[in-house]
């Protein structure tokens, strides 16, 4: 048979025969599965329409420059060429660029990444650290000689020259700027700042995208230091601004709302003196008219005042004293005059009837003294400090004899009873 071959090359044939056909082609329909490899970094997914499906892979190489998650049920756009590999006898879609259908990769991927890190709470009001009322030391992140930042120094000299600005040079835009803006804020964040300031000028979409990537989310998510999104123009939002402190409209409007103008503070601090003098020149007149009624006060109510008040008082109370005492003094005497002849009366009285019974009592005290009373011949008998009769006492007993004039001690001889 001359039309018969191999396996192998029927589908080498088949496989020059399709990639020749398919080439450079664009195929739409809704993913129907998808896989990412982490290990080789290859996207697998396969396509469908409401009759059939066709899988499809897309390399690392082309991978690594998809601006959006695959997801199941997407509607998109498939640029590439169809293949076939020969061991399996399979053909497959060879991805090269993919695009969502009816808009843009970009905006999709904008999305995507705005809605998972809302749902990590990257967003969340509570998690904004305010912005410090005084600002001595700022960090500008940027590229060091872009429009930009020679716009925000410009207006650091007009509006405050005194606060201390250090520069950390960065790419803005490209491949590489994600991971160079994320590690220069990182740096930033150990410099000690009151504030760290981020952006670029203006551009399109693909020159802000560094902007909007995830790793330089996670690390504004990080920063201990307060940060503020200064990126593009003042229609331009991106994730950085969603993810900082505070979002700016520009650069140069950055500035203006961290930092306070110094005319209108010489203005303010020129009507602040004024006023201050006139705060002051009030105060010093109402103290003065209360020093001046203090001393008024204390020259009513000092020490000295009522001391000579008191010794005036006193003068004229001892006066006023003398006076009642002398009138009252001569009210006695004229009052003590019949009174002292009544006491002289009633003591001549008294005296001559205690002088009556003085002399009663005297005669009745001799009538009355023992030895007036004494008969002659008779005495007190006592034995041992006790009066006895006579017949208490027995021979030899030593006792005691006395009258009214002699006392004598004497021992019985002889008892004879009469």
């Amino acid at each position: 048979m001359s039309n018969m071959m191999t396996v192998s090359s029927l589908n080498t044939k088949i496989k020059s025969l399709l990639e020749a056909t398919f080439m450079h082609i664009s195929v739409e329909g809704e993913i129907a599965s998808v896989t990412y490899h982490q290990a080789s970094g290859h996207i697998y997914f396969s396509i469908k329409d409401d009759e059939s499906a066709i899988k499809c892979v897309m390399f690392r190489s082309n991978a690594q420059k998809l601006k959006f998650h695959l997801e199941k049920g997407e509607h998109i756009v498939v640029e590439g060429s169809v293949g076939v590999y020969t061991p399996r006898g399979e053909y497959q879609f060879y991805a090269v660029h993919i695009e969502p259908f009816g808009k843009g990769a970009l905006a999709l991927a904008f999305e995507q990444l705005k809605e998972k890190l809302k749902q990590k709470g990257y967003f969340d009001r509570e998690r904004k650290k305010p912005i410090p009322k005084f600002i001595e030391k700022i960090v500008l992140v940027t590229a060091k000689e872009s429009a930009a930042l020679h716009d925000m120094l410009k207006i650091i000299e007009k509006r405050w020259p005194l606060v201390s600005v250090t520069i950390v040079d960065t790419l803005v835009q490209g491949e590489k700027a994600p991971e160079e803006i994320a590690r220069a804020l990182a740096y930033a964040d150990k410099l000690g700042a009151d504030v760290i300031v981020t952006g670029r000028g203006g551009g399109s979409t693909e020159d802000l995208w560094a902007f909007n990537e995830e790793v330089v989310a996670d690390t504004l998510f990080r920063l201990k230091t307060v940060v503020v999104s200064a990126v593009g123009h003042e229609v331009d939002f991106l994730i950085s601004d969603f993810v900082s402190d505070l979002r700016a409209p520009t650069p140069s409007a950055a500035i203006e709302m961290l930092l306070p103008d110094k005319q209108e503070l010489l203005y303010a601090l020129d009507e602040q003196i004024v006023r201050f003098g006139e705060r002051m020149d009030q105060i010093l007149f109402h103290k003065e008219q209360m020093v001046r009624q203090r001393l008024e006060a204390l020259q009513r109510f000092s020490i000295e005042r009522r001391l000579t008040q008191l010794h005036s008082e006193y003068s004229t109370l001892g006066e006023r004293y003398r006076e009642v005492m002398a009138y009252r003094l001569k009210q006695c005497v004229i009052s003590l005059a019949p009174l002292a002849d009544s006491i002289r009366q009633q003591f001549s009285f008294v005296k001559a009837q205690k002088e009556r019974q003085s002399s009663v009592l005297m005669q009745q005290y001799l009538s009355s003294n023992p030895r007036k009373r004494a008969k002659k011949g008779w005495a007190k008998i006592s034995l041992d400090g006790k009066s006895v009769t006579l017949d208490r006492i027995e021979p030899e007993m030593i006792f005691t004899v006395e009258d009214a004039n002699t006392k004598i001690e004497a021992v019985c001889r002889r008892k004879d009873r009469l």
